[in-house]
């Protein structure tokens, strides 16, 4: 399942530039080149509320656990320059299928070493020459770029370079982008990954569009829109969005290194991709031993479970990965007096009324702090508002330690307010959770359902874990904040008494 994003450590790409902006959070002389059409239907709809169906899947890759193309890849690299690899393609527990040890490999060992030539970029020359002469000219994006290559190649089957690799590749990559917005909705209705993964098909849909409009329909013997649809642009980007990686000694290039992209995540190792100068290969450094038969991994990031299931498609057990987080959502009061200079003070460090903030097992970050302060301080304090602001946007240096005791109880106790509203919505559907889907008769369908409920089941529990740790911590220091100033009264009553 782990079939993911090569997108490693701080070389991670989080997000890609589309070419259309949604609202908040860039001839050659040769023959044309006529592409084979074979109908790829679409059923995907830009609308926010639409709600699309599961489509027919492209006509090229293999099922996401298919072993079948593995050894045709894997001839094909050796003979296009891979060296010899102290690893092999298997199926396995972890990830389906990944990269297993067949010699014992030490710790601090460098492996894969793939050479650049095997590396799909932005610079990669096209099967159809004027098809990529046409995207250069427009400025086209790298990530749009080798989305649109991917599906140019593909298309072009056994005539294209990259048909083993292509052929290996899953049909259906595990990506958010694979979810309806119904079953966004169903499942994920408490975690705020939603909004991220809606956000994220729009871009992909208004990326295409753009192109479509821009570009293919200009060129529509390049582009015929049988092979460069939304139904493929959603497979290449879920293929970018689960394997692509920049390489920072490779100036930041981004791109997909096929037989790197077969290893999985594991949370417990923090070794990642990068271009060894030395050896002329992209490589990764490991930071344990591994002996034959056990599966070797790599990190794909510091990242939550959630942004793993939005790109990767999977879930790590509950409690094993240390940067797990959950969003957590605050809000200014409409009925607040200040309500109005207070969003303008926001709006003036590209906040808004209502944001996001990360919460982790260990804690909160300082910003989530000042947007609190923001949220309960009284009109007295508007000289304030600004600065906290600032502060919640991690634009104040000039006092990182902000502190009002004076709204210190208030803000906790808002805080506290927002993580219990939001675990309410986690119990509601875990408890749910166990009638849905109770009427569906078809098996196929059966089985999608159960097997995304079971992803949405296991996010929700870990990130519920989180906002209750959270909800301990908070009710623990108000106990003290009220324990504290009951005992400064008390002290104060009697020292008035003994006046007295």
């Amino acid at each position: 399942m782990a079939e993911a994003t090569r997108l490693f450590h701080t070389t991670l790409i989080p997000s890609f530039n589309p070419l259309h902006k949604t609202k908040p959070y860039s001839y050659s002389q040769s023959p044309p080149i006529i592409f084979h059409k074979r109908p790829i239907n679409c059923s995907v709809s830009t609308s926010d509320t639409a709600k699309a169906t599961v489509t027919q899947k492209v006509p090229w890759g293999c099922d996401i656990d298919s072993l079948e193309n593995a050894s045709a890849l894997q001839k094909w690299l050796s003979e296009s320059g891979l060296p010899p690899q102290k690893m092999a393609i298997q199926r396995v527990e972890v990830g389906e299928r990944g990269l297993v040890a067949l010699k014992n490999i030490r710790k601090g060992e460098n492996l894969l070493f793939v050479p650049p030539s095997l590396c799909i970029t932005a610079d990669s020359e096209w099967s159809c020459t004027e098809a990529g002469e046409v995207l250069k000219q427009n400025s086209v994006p790298d990530w749009p770029l080798i989305a649109t290559y991917l599906i140019s190649e593909a298309n072009f089957m056994e005539s294209s370079r990259w048909s083993n690799y292509i052929s290996a590749l899953p049909r259906q990559p595990y990506s958010l982008l694979y979810w309806t917005r119904e079953e966004l909705d169903r499942y994920l209705e408490a975690s705020q990954i939603r909004e991220r993964a809606i956000e994220r098909v729009t871009n992909v849909i208004g990326t295409y569009n753009d192109l479509r409009l821009r570009i293919f329909s200009k060129y529509p013997h390049l582009f015929p829109e049988e092979v460069f649809n939304i139904e493929t642009f959603k497979w290449s980007f879920g293929i970018l969005f689960s394997r692509l990686v920049r390489l920072p000694s490779m100036d930041g290039r981004v791109a997909l290194v096929p037989w790197a992209d077969m290893l999985n995540h594991s949370c417990e190792v923090e070794t990642f991709l990068d271009y060894d100068k030395s050896s002329k290969g992209v490589v990764f450094t490991t930071d344990r031993p591994y002996q034959p038969g056990e599966q070797v991994f790599i990190s794909y990031g510091k990242k939550s479970n959630g942004e793993l299931l939005l790109s990767y498609g999977f879930v790590p057990k509950e409690g094993t990965n240390p940067n797990d987080s959950v969003e957590l959502s605050l809000s200014l009061k409409k009925s607040d007096k200040c309500y109005k200079e207070k969003l303008e003070a926001l709006r003036k460090y590209e906040l808004s009324g209502s944001q996001c903030f990360p919460i982790q097992i260990t804690g909160w970050p300082m910003e989530l702090m000042a947007y609190a302060f923001l949220a309960v301080s009284p009109p007295s304090m508007s000289r304030q508002f600004e600065e906290m602001a600032a502060a919640a946007s991690n634009k104040n240096t000039t006092k990182k330690d902000l502190r009002y005791p004076e709204i210190e109880e208030q803000a906790l106790q808002f805080i506290l307010d927002c993580c219990e509203s939001s675990i309410s919505k986690y119990n509601r559907f875990l408890q749910a959770s166990g009638s849905m889907d109770l009427d569906v008769t078809s098996p196929k369908q059966l089985n999608r359902r159960l097997f995304l409920k079971q992803l949405a089941v296991d996010l929700c529990t870990s990130e519920r874990r989180i906002l209750f740790r959270a909800q301990y911590i908070l009710r623990r220091r108000l106990r003290d904040i009220r324990s504290g100033e009951l005992r400064a009264l008390r002290l104060f009553d009697g020292l008035t008494k003994l006046f007295k």
